[in-house]
């Protein structure tokens, strides 16, 4: 709208453009900004020569320069893309060790005794890039003419997660040996990853709506997220601390933010009775009533 030329090799009246794909680790304290290579592009030699050493002159780790912007974006779709795939095959694994009554902790842990087995553990896939991307890459399979079979299965089981997840707490709770009129339903961590507040596309968002759909009485603890955002998308007010004197018959022990690093088994049994379920999607505890994916 502006009339100015896109990379046009006249250099009055034109503009250019440069690209580098967000690598950040949100909630990693290891890799920083400074420390992962910025893959750098840019719409002609010229300027992906400029953008590379503009990055270059503050990542420490260097930089990576590639052909085009495509490339660039390319290689950002599939690093997410990957790891959704991976994560979507332990998913499914662990679903089929639950059912065959093995214990799927112990297998990933005796198959990553081999040097090349890449360990990946069993969880909710969300957020704005890992259960995102796989669809920006499928959709553009799809505008021209190609169907996506593995990326798109990937997708789907790792969307069913949160419904599997919920699947089990009612089976579990119906297999008590004690009825309870009322369940107390204590759910540690929203987000959708340990150490950090962003709650966009958290699968532990949807297992919540399905609780309440059960009439269930559900207490969130997130000291992480906006309280706010938390209530227009549960309707629920979430506290950045376990409430005190209260016993709960259900516990969604969730995510391992830094705040649940003084979390034991101890303290969990403070508030739990004989007839209380631990789901544990972290894999930090075991033993009698605690359930892992």
């Amino acid at each position: 709208s502006s009339g100015i030329k896109f990379n046009s090799p006249e250099k009055e009246n034109s503009f250019y453009c440069g690209y580098s794909p967000e690598r950040i680790n949100p909630g990693d304290d290891k890799y920083s900004i400074n420390s992962i290579i910025k893959v750098t592009s840019g719409c002609n030699k010229k300027v992906s020569k400029w953008i590379d050493k503009f990055y270059g002159s503050f990542i420490n780790a260097g930089t990576f320069n590639v052909s085009s912007i495509r490339v660039a974006e390319a290689a950002k779709i599939i690093e997410n893309t990957q790891r959704d795939i991976n994560i979507a095959l332990i998913n499914e694994l662990a679903i089929l060790f639950k059912k065959m009554g093995i214990n799927t902790q112990e297998v990933l842990d005796a198959a990553d005794s081999k040097w090349n087995f890449q360990k990946y553990l069993p969880g909710l896939v969300g957020g704005h890039c890992i259960g995102v991307d796989p669809y920006y890459l499928a959709f553009k399979a799809k505008e021209i003419g190609y169907e996506t079979k593995l990326i798109s299965a990937g997708r789907s089981i790792n969307d069913y997660m949160h419904q599997y997840l919920f699947e089990q707490i009612i089976l579990h709770t119906k297999n008590r040996s004690n009825n309870i009129k009322t369940e107390e339903v204590l759910l540690l961590g929203l987000s959708y990853k340990s150490n950090t507040g962003d709650v966009r596309n958290s699968q532990l968002v949807d297992l919540v709506k399905n609780i309440k759909k059960r009439e269930m009485k559900i207490t969130i603890v997130d000291p992480q997220v906006n309280k706010e955002e938390v209530f227009k998308k549960t309707g629920l007010v979430s506290l950045s601390s376990i409430p005190k004197n209260k016993k709960y018959t259900l516990i969604v022990f969730a995510l391992k933010h830094k705040e649940f690093n003084k979390i034991t088994k101890v303290s969990l049994s403070r508030i739990s009775d004989s007839n209380t379920i631990i789901f544990d999607l972290t894999n930090t505890f075991s033993g009698k009533g605690i359930i892992n994916f």
